[in-house]
């Protein structure tokens, strides 16, 4: 049979598991059903806020629509887009004029007419802010820094001004024309400064911040909010646009992000987060904070006249873009789940905790199958990061299995965000030990609930999930039967070497750089443990993964080979850090079905 083209290397080292005659698929749900649900994601309001430009991944792409908030009518304005992994996005601007929206594709700044018409390349880079109708701030990559550049849409050739040497967020237009962002240095990578730049003259720093790190900044009509870290949380703060007065207006014990001005500067909007539940707050200047919208999850919210439109899913609602109105009544403009997963049964989501082996407390998701009256295997979960988290979202795949008979507890291990700073920072020079103590914690967890099966318990997790898979399965203790790693690192001294500069920034922020603590590095990496593994793995990678680089599973690979290790091996030509393309994470999680079916008997 002639190989198909999504599919690259398929190597087995010891016994293929084959398919169960015994095992049936789910009863309530199916794999297409879950590739076909549409996410919605990264909001931006028009000029005059009638209309929301989106991101919508569906079936494969990852175009740019406009909403009409009153109507909910949906129009698709680009074709151009191939499917980019939601995390790695960002939002569409509107030109000032509300004529022109702007746009990324694969590394390039983009244009298009809002009522539609061919899109043009401009230059390669990041959008940044519109200037004017005819300017565009663009951020561009070099040597691995980023910088701003200024240019003309209908001569696109970037003219670089304001910092270098480091790396800048998206930047946003002042009233005056010149731009405020955030800078982080490259000689210093604990410090953030918040910075205002005029593409025609000199920049000024507004505020430094060593060892607090500062984003997502927003400019209103006469002041710029920004997120600061404020004790053990992320805070909001105001300053004018003189950087003269800096004042704090919302902190406590939540994290705040996704800030959007109100009109006039009234106030704020905002999302706040904690231990995995987000809410939608507006934030008063005087500093009252009041929750417009409960969690699950709500994301990237924009302010129009007839309310606030924003993205919101929770662990039993796939995501959908909601408008909130000033009365608090929320109603739904956009809803992509087909019918087949609106009616499935989803499993409740239990909040646990427990204890790991330092006594540090985290915590869990667990979703319980519908029978329990004989022991269930279970599968451990660990998300990718690791300043991430797993909260109250919709996972279809964790659905898919549950309804199939396994429990599925999503673990927030140290350096997780929402839970503290300290926590977050808890596995800094630590990879590898503190945080595969909680994958161990969390299977011990397990396995004292009369209802699980504790010889049947796995592990599995994509990109640093993966690497704590691997380097859960490494530990003489390891209580896994078997686990999953989905482009994850297995030695992290050749990963710094091969990933892209946003991985090898996070890597040297969290674990310093290799030349300064080489034992370090050598003591987080599973590569050396290797032939401790006594159980079978699963081993998956996207051959155009930049984050982590593809050659990290070969190394894997390689090594289990020379231990004589019995794993499961494929990749996918098609494929970065993410499985995006509808074939390839079919084959994915049909495999990974085969594989836990036949482990975990």
């Amino acid at each position: 049979m002639t190989k198909p083209g999504w599919l690259g290397k398929d190597v087995v080292g010891g016994i293929a598991s084959e398919p169960r005659p015994d095992r049936r698929p789910p009863q309530n749900w199916r794999l297409d059903a879950i590739y076909a649900t549409a996410r919605p994601h990264h909001l931006a309001a028009s000029p005059d806020g009638s209309e929301v430009a989106l991101v919508l991944d569906i079936e494969g792409t990852s175009d740019i629509w406009v909403l009409t908030v009153e109507s909910g009518a949906l129009k698709r304005i680009t074709t151009d887009r191939g499917p980019v992994g939601y995390w790695e996005d960002s939002a569409p601007l509107w030109s000032p004029g509300g004529s022109m929206l702007t746009y990324n594709s694969d590394g390039k700044v983009c244009i298009t007419p809002a009522a539609g018409g061919p899109p043009r390349r401009l230059v390669s880079g990041s959008i940044g802010a519109w200037l004017d109708d005819h300017h565009l701030v663009v951020s561009v990559e070099r040597e691995r820094c980023s910088r701003l550049a200024v240019i003309d849409i209908d001569d696109p050739w970037p003219s670089p001004f304001g910092p270098g040497d480091g790396d800048v967020t998206r930047p946003q237009r002042l009233p005056d024309g010149r731009v405020a962002v955030t800078f982080w240095p490259k000689d210093d990578l604990s410090r953030t400064d918040l910075i205002v730049a005029d593409p025609a003259g000199p920049w000024v720093t507004m505020a430094g911040f060593a060892q607090r790190r500062a984003n997502g900044q927003v400019v209103g009509a006469g002041s710029i909010a920004y997120v600061l870290e404020d004790g053990d949380r992320a805070g909001v703060f105001v300053t004018d646009f003189q950087g003269r007065q800096h004042h704090k207006v919302a902190g406590g014990e939540r994290d705040f992000s996704d800030l959007a001005w109100l009109p006039e500067d009234a106030g704020l909007v905002a999302i706040a987060t904690s231990r995995g539940r987000s809410d939608l707050v507006r934030i008063d200047l005087a500093g009252e904070v009041t929750v417009l919208a409960e969690g699950g999850t709500w994301q990237t919210p924009v302010v129009t006249p007839l309310g606030i439109v924003a993205v919101h899913e929770a662990s039993d609602s796939p995501p959908r873009v909601m408008l909130v109105t000033g009365n608090g009544e929320q109603r739904t403009r956009f809803e992509g789940a087909p019918v087949p997963v609106r009616t499935a049964p989803h499993a409740k989501l239990e909040r646990i905790t427990f204890q790991s082996k330092d006594g540090l407390e985290i915590e869990g998701f667990l979703f319980r199958p519908a029978d329990t009256s004989n022991p269930v295997p279970a599968v451990v979960y660990p998300p990718g990061g690791p300043t991430s988290l797993y909260g109250d979202e919709w996972d279809g795949h964790a659905q898919y299995f549950v309804d199939k008979g396994y429990a599925w507890l999503a673990i927030n291990y140290r350096g997780c965000i929402s839970y503290g700073l300290s926590f977050e920072r808890a596995n800094h020079h630590d990879w590898g030990r503190g945080d595969v103590d909680d994958c161990i914690a969390a299977a011990h967890h397990l396995a004292g609930l009369d209802w699980i099966d504790r010889e049947r318990i796995a592990i599995y997790g994509p990109s640093y999930g993966a690497y704590l898979a691997l380097a859960s399965l490494v530990r003489e203790e390891s209580p896994f039967a078997c686990g999953v790693a989905k482009y994850g690192d297995c030695d992290i001294l050749t990963s710094w070497a091969q990933g892209d500069r946003e991985g090898v920034e996070d890597l040297e922020r969290m674990m310093g750089r290799p030349w300064e603590d080489r034992d370090g590095y050598r003591a987080a990496s599973p590569i050396h443990d290797v032939g401790r593994i006594s159980k079978p793995i699963l081993v998956v990678h996207g051959e155009r993964d930049e984050r982590v680089h593809p050659k990290q599973s070969e190394e894997l690979v390689a090594a289990l080979d020379r231990v004589g290790a019995t794993y499961e091996y494929f990749t996918y030509p098609t494929e970065g850090h993410g499985l995006l393309h509808r074939e390839p994470q079919l084959h994915f999680y049909r495999r990974l079905e085969r594989f836990l079916d036949w482990y975990l008997m």
